[in-house]
């Protein structure tokens, strides 16, 4: 028979096999050589004592043969010969998983993507690291696979209602991905596995007959009756589709301008700014995990915080256990700094955005820029950033108590953010109601997380492509753009996603209400 489980056990005994079978059987009431295996469905850590604890839901098979339960594999096959085609402009999560539910819809697809491919993309990467050189079209946000592919890849999500995350997680498992994400509380691949996960899915996109285009910035849109039409890329090229979907990610700021000047509609989103703070990762651990060092059968462990401040929501973001702090700007002159660990999670530092909500009350001196406000607001705090920085992507940076003094530090701890961090008094960088939340925020998290408020943590800025300062309006039916038909935005850089999960899932959401509309001739 199978029996399913709930096991409360401590680390180093998740970790032991015959430990586990042991308990079983005591729960069961049976002996252990009965037990014939057992798979893991649930796994997840509880901290809240000194005592942690490892939660285990497990599907125990007691006299009967032991067999895994694989992933489920999804079968794609030839679209080559589709009648119909539809032009994905963006080959970011959002339009990678457009692109796998139409095939398997059989509808052909061509992907337009801006950057490199992954591999190309990386030697950018380390130009920019080493040199503070950047490639305005391939970068941390520009390139194969988008934001995502070189920025962590956590798989958490709350967007369950949107679609189906198991789904997801289990076409990332058969492009690479480690099993273990199908069970663990909060999944993560990793920024040095994702590449590899993200060509398996090109391949597979073209081996089921579909283009993939790299080097092809859409520059414009063509439509004829309020119906799109064409597509041109800034080497001329033209392409023509029955339907296309607008995947272009959070920092297409390009985009943005196109649709605005062309009077397409755009509208206001708000987002959150703020900073990166880094904390050396021993700190966090003992502060989790009530301990001086960190049992070795425990992950690097994480932390979510969240204050309010006169109203607005100041908190934690992308935090990277065991990371590094990384250059995330996609034009010169400009500092961004995102965050992400590999998949072993063991770089000596732990670091988190550490936002404040911005909200369209706040970007009053900017309403001249109409839809593109927050983007404005944006792009002037990275524009600061960078001149307080003092060029090549080097960035401001204070001690975390020092900040909350207003005192320049005389000197800053080892950071991971390989340009640099040059000592600078942030709040001549950020907007004062940014800054001024932060200060009261991180004294409130240091009473909630007690060895937090230190100096030894530094604090780097900007933290600012938290999500798209714009939305891209569709019909809550269609999920196609009210004004253009045929034009489906998607993913972060419409505004209906934060992460990869949650932009995978839209991009899966948008494809079958095309081939929903297409069954019913209606393109």
């Amino acid at each position: 028979m199978k029996k399913q489980l709930t096991l409360k056990v401590k680390p180093s005994e998740s970790a032991d096999d015959n430990y586990l079978k042991k308990i079983v059987a005591v729960e069961v009431g049976c002996k252990v050589p009965d037990i014939t295996g057992y798979s893991i469905l649930r796994k997840s850590i509880d901290a809240r004592s000194r005592q942690v604890y490892v939660n285990l839901s497990i599907e125990a098979f007691i006299n009967e043969p032991y067999y895994h339960q694989p992933f489920s594999k999804i079968n794609f096959g030839d679209v080559s010969h589709s009648k119909k085609k539809v032009i994905i402009i963006g080959a970011g999560p959002a339009g990678l998983f457009a692109a796998l539910q139409l095939i398997e819809k059989g509808i052909k697809c061509i992907i337009l993507e801006r950057g490199k491919d992954v591999k190309s993309r990386r030697r950018d990467l380390a130009v920019l690291n080493k040199e503070g050189i950047i490639n305005p079209e391939s970068n941390y946000c520009f390139g194969e696979g988008g934001a995502g592919t070189y920025s962590d890849g956590k798989l958490y999500t709350r967007s369950t209602k949107r679609g189906d995350v198991n789904r997801i997680l289990n076409l990332l498992v058969q492009f690479g991905a480690d099993e273990k994400i199908l069970y663990e509380a909060h999944p993560h691949i990793g920024t040095n596995k994702l590449p590899q996960i993200i060509t398996a899915i090109r391949k597979q996109i073209i081996d089921s007959g579909c283009e993939f285009l790299f080097d092809k910035k859409v520059i414009d849109l063509i439509t004829v009756d309020g119906i799109i039409k064409k597509v041109i890329t800034a080497d001329g090229t033209t392409l023509e589709g029955d339907a296309m979907i607008l995947a272009t990610g959070h920092s297409a700021r390009d985009i943005f301008l196109m649709l605005h000047d062309k009077k397409i509609k755009i509208e206001v989103k708000p987002f959150a700014l703020g900073v990166r703070v880094e904390h050396p990762q021993s700190l966090i651990d003992s502060v989790q995990y009530h301990c001086l060092v960190r049992d070795e059968f425990l992950p690097p462990s994480s932390y979510s915080l969240v204050h309010q401040v006169d109203g607005k929501g100041v908190f934690s973001f992308c935090m990277c256990p065991g990371g590094i702090i990384a250059p995330a700007a996609t034009d010169p002159n400009e500092l961004v700094v995102n965050g992400w660990s590999p998949s072993k999670r063991n770089n000596p530092f732990a670091n988190s955005g550490i936002v404040v909500s911005v909200e369209e009350q706040d970007l009053n001196s900017y309403k001249q820029h109409g839809a593109l406000s927050a983007m404005y607001f944006q792009k002037e705090v990275e524009q600061k950033a960078f001149a307080a920085g003092g060029g090549k992507f080097v960035a401001p940076a204070q001690r975390l108590i020092d900040f909350c003094d207003n005192k320049m530090s005389s000197s800053l701890p080892e950071c991971s953010y390989l340009p640099g961090v040059n000592s600078a008094l942030l709040k001549d960088v950020l907007p004062q109601f940014i800054n001024e939340r932060l200060r009261i925020a991180f004294k409130e998290f240091g009473k909630k997380m007690r060895g937090y408020f230190t100096n030894d943590a530094v604090i780097v800025a900007t933290e600012s492509r938290t999500s798209s300062p714009v939305r891209i309006p569709r019909e809550a039916d269609t999920l196609r753009h009210p004004q253009i038909k045929n034009l489906y935005p998607c993913g972060e850089g419409a505004g209906y996603a934060g992460g990869i999960v949650s932009a995978a899932i839209d991009g899966e959401r948008v494809a079958l209400s095309i081939v929903e509309t297409q069954l019913a001739n209606q393109f």
